[in-house]
């Protein structure tokens, strides 16, 4: 048998396109199963590495086949003989003998094509694991992707794959999500692609077929207790605790309210919006307890005359947790909780206003960048506070780097990406968020409108206060009005512990 396969070899190599073809599929063969074992070792781990695997290497593999039959087929046109007499020609009389299960020329083809089909299709099935991976989709196109892995790999699914969400399941899913993979590929080798890369607000699959394989609506329940710590401006960069009882509420029919009143069966919601974004809402409609619906349209919008059916969405997780893993951050906020964290130390003077203003400059080179936020800090303490500068060097060092690290995971001026590029609709800080449709404009056929109250989401326990909020610790007897507590929040304070109590 191995002598009818040098033999096969030989004589297929008839010239030097067929010899051609025959060097490119052997030598495409033998690499991807060497590098597939050193990938499997763990001693090559790399997208790049991978696409030469898992398309380069079978794509070879293919065209070597192909070239091969060609080569023959030219070699019998030039020489003007049969196929029949090249074929007596090539090989030796022992493969040409025809036995009961035909030549031994023909079972080698038989043999080697079968081959060449689970090779193929081993390719295959590597090449779509592989690309499933989270690091492939971060770091195959690296110029273009490299801001969503950057922030992905510091989110709270940093341990999801890309695919659960961006994919979904299904066969369906799976050739739609490739033959936009197909369009990237070519997005990418001709500049094709958008900067910054669009949201894909339109393409995700449904929030019940991927954030709720692991988020289930009826265990969105209770209060949250949640206290935020704000800096000021000042040299030593005052505390200011502002705590909230969030109102997270249940998807669950009889506990739907609060946050996640809106994911509940009972109060389905659909709208229309006026922008690709989904930053405008036009109307909405919200399914009553009797099952008739409720229209709200926005005042401050024109009207279209016609909405075709599929803008109408139904609303789900995503059109309020539009970043739930690539979030960006917000500038003052990311100091605030590095601050908190201790990563940038509250005894710099000024290091909140100073660190604010570093990370905030406006470059076209991200290195650039990064050097003009050392400078920045480095100068302003040696400048303005030498001792400082000396005594707490390390500290100065620590958040220096810190800074960058912010600014290296928000800010990427190749992808036209800066401070406020991708807006985050959870709550009402970063963009609209809530009031796209709670607002004073959505309005029923009669005028009443959905409701902006503060207290539906949640309610304020402190405000800016100098002191952190003591979560169910009574006021002492002798507190009075006029201490440091303001009377809203000692007013709040007071309701919430009864109503909780109860």
């Amino acid at each position: 048998m191995r002598h009818a396969y040098f033999a096969f070899l030989k004589g297929v190599s008839s010239n030097l396109l067929s010899r051609i073809g025959v060097i490119i599929t052997t030598t495409a063969l033998f690499s991807f199963f060497f590098v597939e074992i050193l990938m499997l070792l763990g001693i090559l781990n790399n997208a790049y590495i991978g696409l030469i695997v898992y398309l380069a290497f079978p794509t070879l593999f293919v065209v070597g086949l192909m070239i091969i039959p060609v080569g023959w087929f030219q070699y019998v046109k030039t020489t003007g003989k049969t196929s029949k007499e090249l074929l007596t020609e090539r090989f030796p009389d022992d493969i040409l003998k025809t036995k009961a299960y035909g030549t031994r020329l023909y079972r080698t083809i038989l043999l080697l094509t079968l081959l060449n089909v689970i090779i193929i299709g081993i390719a295959s099935l590597r090449a779509l694991h592989f690309m499933e991976s989270a690091e492939f989709c971060g770091t195959a196109c690296h110029s273009v992707m490299n801001p969503e892995w950057a922030t992905y790999q510091e989110s709270p699914h940093a341990h999801v794959r890309c695919v659960e969400c961006h994919v979904g399941e299904g066969f369906e899913a799976l050739v739609d999500s490739k033959l936009n993979g197909a369009w990237q590929m070519i997005s990418l080798a001709f500049g094709l692609y958008e900067t910054p890369i669009p949201t894909p607000v339109h393409n995700l699959r449904p929030a019940r077929e991927t954030c709720e394989k692991c988020h289930w609506p009826s265990k969105f329940h209770g209060t949250k207790l949640e206290t935020r710590v704000h800096y000021a401006m000042d040299e030593s960069n005052t505390p200011e605790y502002t705590t909230l009882a969030m109102k997270i509420g249940s998807g669950d029919n009889r506990l739907a309210n609060g946050v996640h009143w809106h994911v509940a069966d009972k109060n389905e919601i659909h709208y229309a919006a006026a922008d690709f974004e989904r930053s405008k809402i036009l109307w909405l409609e919200v399914k009553q307890d009797d099952g008739s619906i409720k229209r709200y349209e926005n005042q401050s919008l024109d009207q279209p005359d016609h909405i075709e059916e599929d803008e109408v969405r139904l609303m789900d997780c995503v059109d309020c947790h539009n970043r739930a893993t690539h979030i960006y951050e917000n500038p003052e906020r990311a100091i605030d909780e590095r601050m908190q964290q201790g990563l940038i130390s509250e005894n710099l003077p000024y290091i909140k206003r100073q660190g604010l203003a570093a990370i905030r400059t406006t470059t076209e080179d991200k290195e650039q960048g990064l050097k003009i936020i050392r400078t920045q800090i480095e100068n302003f303490y040696r400048d303005n506070f030498p001792k400082v500068s000396t005594s707490r060097s390390q500290e100065i060092e620590q958040a220096v780097q810190t800074l960058q690290a912010i600014y290296n995971r928000n800010i990427h001026p190749g992808m036209r990406i800066d401070w406020g590029a991708y807006p985050n609709h959870i709550g009402h800080q970063d963009s609209d968020g809530c009031f796209r449709c709670h607002n004073p404009y959505m309005q029923d056929e009669i005028g009443n409108s959905v409701s902006a109250e503060c207290t539906l989401c949640h309610s304020i326990l402190a405000f800016d206060d100098k002191e952190p909020f003591e979560y169910l610790s009574p006021l002492p007897e002798d507190t009075t009005l006029h201490d440091s507590k303001s009377k809203m929040h000692q007013y709040l304070q007071t309701e919430f512990l009864e109503s909780y109590t109860q």
